[in-house]
C-alpha cells in the first residue's frame, strides 16, 4: 500500500470512528424498542416491566415493550436480528432464546453473530412446582405417583426443547418415570393453566411460581440447584433428596442487532446498569424471586462469556438427545 493509500485508509477510519462517537452523543433521539419474545404476564415480560421505566429515566426516552410471541422465542428474538444496528430496537432473552434454540430448531439467525450482548440481567432456578391438589406433598410421594400414572402426567413446557424440556427429560431418566409435555407459547398461560389444574406440574422458573406456592396456590417438591435458593430456603434440592446432577436456571440478558456501535451498546450498558442499582428496581427483583448480577457481571463482554460457556455445556446434550421443536 502506498503512502497515499495508508492516509486514505487511515482517513476512512478516522471518519467511521467519528461517525460512531457522534451517534453515541446524540443516541437516544427517540424512542426504543424492546422486543419481548413472550407473551404478557411471563417472567421475561416481567422482568422488561420492571426496567423500562428507569431505563427510561436512564435514557431520556421512553423504552416501548412489544410482545412479539411464539416458536420458543425464536420469532421475537429473529425480528431483532434483522433489525436496524442502531440501538433502537433491542430484545429481552434468556438461555432458551440465545443458547437451546440454536440446536431445537431451524433458525434464520445465528443466535451468537446475528447480536451484539449489552448486558446480563438476572437468573433465577428451575424447580418442581405442581397443582395444589396434587396427591404427593413431597418428591418421593409425587416420583410415585408418576409411576403409577404409567405416564399419563402431564408436564406443561414453554415451546418445545427449552430448558423445562431438558430438565424434565434428565429427571425422567435419573427417576425411571414417564410422563408427556404440554408445550405454551409463554410462562403465563402456562401458569394459568397450572393453577386451573388443566396440567399437573411443570419444571418451571422458580420466580414465576414463588408467590403462588407462598400462597397455597401452587405446591413445589425441590429446586434444580446445587444448594437451596435464597428465597426459598425451606424448598430442597434435588440432591438432597437422592435425584442427583440437575441443575438449571434462567438467566436473562438483553442484545442489540449486530453491528450496531460500540458506543451505543455502552450507552445501553450503562443505562442498564443503572437501572439494575436503583434501589427500588432491586427491592422489585427480590420481591419475584430474581438475582440481579453483581455490577462486574453486568457487561456486554460477561453475557457473551454467560453464553458461550451455555452453549459449550448444553449444545453437546441437546444434540444427543435428538431433541428438535420441529
Amino acid at each position: 500500500m502506498g503512502p497515499r493509500l495508508a492516509i486514505i485508509g487511515i482517513s476512512i477510519l478516522a471518519s467511521l470512528f467519528q461517525a460512531d462517537a457522534a451517534k453515541a452523543e446524540t443516541y437516544p433521539l427517540r424512542s426504543i424498542t424492546m422486543i419481548v419474545p413472550y407473551p404478557a404476564g411471563g417472567p421475561t415480560d416481567t422482568i422488561a416491566r420492571v426496567m423500562s421505566d428507569p431505563l427510561k429515566a436512564a435514557l431520556g426516552q421512553s423504552v416501548i415493550l412489544e410482545n412479539v410471541t411464539g416458536a420458543g422465542g425464536s420469532i421475537g428474538t429473529g425480528r431483532v436480528a434483522r433489525a436496524a444496528p442502531d440501538g433502537y430496537t433491542i430484545v429481552i432473552g434468556h438461555n432458551q432464546t440465545h443458547v437451546i434454540n440454536a440446536v431445537t430448531q431451524s433458525l434464520s439467525y445465528d443466535v451468537v453473530k446475528d447480536f451484539e450482548p449489552v448486558s446480563l440481567i438476572a437468573e433465577t432456578p428451575l424447580w418442581i412446582v405442581a397443582r395444589k391438589d396434587m396427591p404427593a406433598n413431597d418428591l418421593n410421594e409425587f416420583v410415585a405417583w408418576l409411576k403409577a400414572g404409567d405416564g399419563k402426567a402431564s408436564s406443561g413446557a414453554v415451546g418445545i426443547g427449552g430448558p423445562g424440556d431438558i430438565a424434565g427429560l434428565f429427571f425422567q431418566k435419573q427417576t425411571d418415570t414417564h410422563f408427556q409435555f404440554v408445550p405454551y407459547r409463554g410462562g403465563a398461560p402456562l401458569l394459568q393453566d397450572l393453577l386451573a389444574g388443566h396440567i399437573d406440574f411443570t419444571f418451571g422458573q422458580a420466580a414465576t411460581y414463588l408467590p403462588y406456592v407462598r400462597s397455597g396456590q401452587l405446591k413445589t417438591f425441590a429446586v434444580l440447584t446445587p444448594k437451596r435458593w435464597w428465597a426459598a430456603p425451606d424448598v430442597p434440592t434435588l440432591d438432597e433428596l437422592g435425584v442427583k446432577g440437575i441443575y438449571a436456571s434462567f438467566w436473562h440478558g438483553i442484545w442489540a442487532p449486530k453491528g450496531t456501535p460500540e458506543a451505543v451498546v455502552q450507552k445501553l450498558n450503562e443505562a442498564i446498569k443503572m437501572t439494575l442499582a436503583d434501589d427500588s428496581v432491586k427491592q422489585r427483583f427480590k420481591d419475584i424471586g430474581q438475582e440481579i448480577y453483581p455490577d462486574a457481571q453486568q457487561d456486554p463482554a460477561a453475557l457473551a462469556a454467560q453464553q458461550k460457556a451455555e452453549i459449550e455445556r448444553w449444545w453437546p446434550i441437546i444434540k444427543a438427545s435428538g431433541i428438535r421443536s420441529e
